[in-house]
């Protein structure tokens, strides 16, 4: 089983920023791609930030230049950095991991964290 725990949400004003970590534990293999949604009350969880499994990055419009998804491979741990932060940013947000448990045994799963909660006052 994997496990991943998030932490660093919180309270925070309008211009402030917030930095969130995600930590895979557990029979981890491989991670294949790995990284953050998010969901505000009332709407559909979205991609806030990812690792592809090429390494590559994604964020879409509403985050680009104010989030940084980085991460520590031997820590099987991510990162968003938030910065510039908008009331709308406001949600519950969700680590998830597509993580390689028993190569040639079972395909790759995807994982979710327990979700933390940022809230951004205006």
């Amino acid at each position: 089983q994997v496990q991943l725990v998030e932490s660093g949400g919180g309270l925070v004003q309008a211009g402030g920023s917030l930095r969130l970590s995600c930590a895979a534990s557990g029979n981890v293999f491989s991670i294949n791609a790995m990284g953050w949604y998010r969901q505000a009350p009332g709407k559909q969880r979205e991609l806030v930030a990812t690792f592809t499994s090429g390494l590559s990055t994604i964020y879409p419009d509403s985050v680009k230049g104010r989030f940084t998804i980085s991460g520590d491979n031997d820590k099987n741990t991510v990162y968003l950095q938030m910065n510039s932060l908008k009331p709308e940013d406001t949600a519950v947000y969700y680590c998830h991991a597509v993580v390689t448990t028993s190569p040639r045994v079972a395909p790759p799963a995807l994982y979710w964290g327990q979700g933390t909660q940022v809230t951004v006052s205006s």
